[in-house]
């Protein structure tokens, strides 16, 4: 039997933590196929990113319409987008598919290396947003998207709004950054549900946002309604955060396989 099809559009990480990489593996450990888009590329290691580069509109809009015209989809998840005219494209494409999207608003790496320029992020809010089923802001990004500076768990909740007025269905805020027990808040508006997991002590964490989008996006595929989607994929990364490995000299990646080793 074909298994459901989950396409992940974003930047590729020769580290194999992070971006496309990431996603394929999450997709495999969780029993999806697959599919790819790589929107730019970027020479990155566990000290960093040292430099991306970004495919031409023409590629990436000739890649979607390759893989959604032939395979189709029943998810897809966005990354690294890198430049304006790149989420116009992507955002144009993806207002014509039915399949849910989950929006990963990738700004920053690990490292705090930028991998959006500043003048995409009005891009992103105006048209990539309003066809996202479901949005992930880190707290960075919500303060990017929003210029809304969440400094603890009851801050969460007007981010959350200022978030659904720009036009997403459910927005995910991860509040690992706060201090205390990591507390991520879920809503769209009338359902609210606040996650809660293990602070584990691992500085291994490189791809947890990208592992996180990806895992939403195989669920939402295997036919899982938002919260349960979400929900699982919590319960996938925490366990691939504490079963994250050191690799090279500095930040190692969270374990895509942890359930298969």
């Amino acid at each position: 039997m074909t298994p459901p099809r989950v396409l992940t559009v974003a930047g590729s990480d020769s580290g194999g933590g992070a971006g496309i990489q990431a996603d394929l593996k999450t997709m495999l450990a969780l029993g999806v196929h697959g599919m790819s888009v790589i929107a730019a590329v970027t020479a990155q290691n566990s000290l960093g990113v040292q430099g991306y580069w970004e495919l031409p509109p023409e590629a990436v809009r000739a890649q979607l319409d390759s893989v959604l015209g032939d395979i189709g989809a029943q998810a897809v998840k966005t990354g690294m987008l890198a430049s304006p005219a790149l989420v116009e494209v992507v955002a144009e494409v993806l207002a014509t598919v039915t399949a849910p999207v989950v929006v990963d608003p990738v700004g920053v790496s690990k490292h705090g290396d930028p991998l959006l320029a500043p003048e995409a992020v009005g891009t992103i809010v105006s048209r990539l947003l309003p066809v996202a089923t479901v949005v992930t802001p880190n707290l960075w990004e919500v303060e990017q998207l929003t210029s809304i500076k969440v400094e603890d768990e009851d801050g969460m909740r007007p981010a959350a709004e200022a978030l659904l007025a720009l036009g997403p269905r459910w927005v995910l805020i991860k509040g690992g950054h706060l201090p205390g027990p990591p507390v991520d808040l879920l809503t769209d508006g009338t359902q609210e549900f606040r996650l809660t997991a293990t602070r584990h002590d691992n500085r291994h964490t490189h791809g947890t946002g990208c592992t996180l989008a990806s895992a939403i996006a195989s669920c939402l595929a295997l036919g899982d309604d938002v919260p349960t989607a979400v929900h699982k994929a919590k319960d996938y990364v925490t366990g691939a955060i504490a079963h994250g490995f050191p690799l090279g000299a500095g930040i190692g990646p969270v374990d895509h396989a942890w359930r298969q080793r």
